[in-house]
């Protein structure tokens, strides 16, 4: 009788142990929607803002406003707060109305005196973007993005799989960095040359209007052992950004090529 007493109470035990674990789970869960849901400060910019002018100045005359998202909806490093410790910073390049502000935007130097400000311990490399693959303009000096390269799948052999696999020009697009900082962008539109002599067709002149695309200049910071693969993806393949969010994890973000990306069996799975 003793036993089952026993046995009647650790079985209680373990349920209401139970019960507890899943109370807590759920506590913690609710308490992460609600931080990222979390209205924070932020500023934007109602006005432009040219460079040189202080962070306090800027507030001050209405140029940044403060206002209040989501958490989750502010991209990386946006400026929060005006401090003794930031006030005096200077913009570093014009701020754009509708922007939202981030802190790297200002420093101790505004570009004119020096180009750019490149990170301790890190290289600037130019990436040549399309205006979509760029993110458009939400894409500014203090954003964090990452980098994705398209290229195409090759295979090393003279086998005849190897023959079928290049033969059938099979493109893939992987992450190439994950994590990157915007330190500049190109202030004007780098458009290739179309022909200019009199003499051209015109369907040769509409054929370089259709193709013709306009490009820009985004600088980034990356560490000197990430240099080498930016690099490699710039000479090698076609670059695309992506803007980044708060505590983002990319350990999704497998490999798509032309034979998996709708689940298919085949090269590349």
């Amino acid at each position: 009788m003793g036993r089952r007493i026993i046995a009647i109470f650790a079985a209680a035990a373990v349920a209401l142990l139970g019960v507890v674990s899943v109370l807590v789970y759920a506590k913690g869960a609710d308490a992460r929607a609600v931080s990222a849901n979390q209205p924070v400060d932020a500023y934007i910019a109602e006005k432009v803002v040219p460079a040189g002018t202080t962070l306090k100045d800027a507030v001050r005359s209405g140029m940044l406003v403060k206002t209040t998202a989501a958490a989750k909806g502010l991209p990386q490093g946006a400026l929060a707060r005006v401090t003794d410790s930031n006030s005096s910073l200077l913009a570093l390049t014009d701020i754009q109305p509708g922007e939202f502000v981030m802190s790297a935007r200002f420093g101790t130097t505004p570009k004119g005196s020096t180009a750019i400000q490149v990170p301790a311990g890190m290289v600037a490399v130019s990436v040549e973007l399309s205006d979509p693959a760029r993110v458009g303009t939400f894409v500014t000096p203090g954003t964090h993005i990452a980098i994705f390269d398209s290229y195409k799948i090759k295979a090393i052999g003279t086998d005849e799989k190897s023959k079928a696999i290049n033969d059938a020009d099979i493109q893939g697009t992987s992450v190439l960095l994950e994590d990157v900082l915007v330190i500049a962008m190109g202030q004007t539109a780098l458009t290739p040359g179309t022909a200019s002599a009199e003499g051209d067709s015109k369907d040769t002149k509409d054929k370089g209007a259709s193709s013709d695309a306009a490009s820009f200049l985004v600088t980034v910071a990356v560490p000197p052992k990430d240099a080498p693969r930016l690099i490699h993806g710039i000479n090698t393949g076609k670059l695309y950004a992506a803007l980044r969010g708060e505590e983002l994890k990319m350990n999704d973000a497998n490999r798509v090529d032309d034979l998996n990306i709708f689940n298919l069996q085949g090269v590349g799975k």
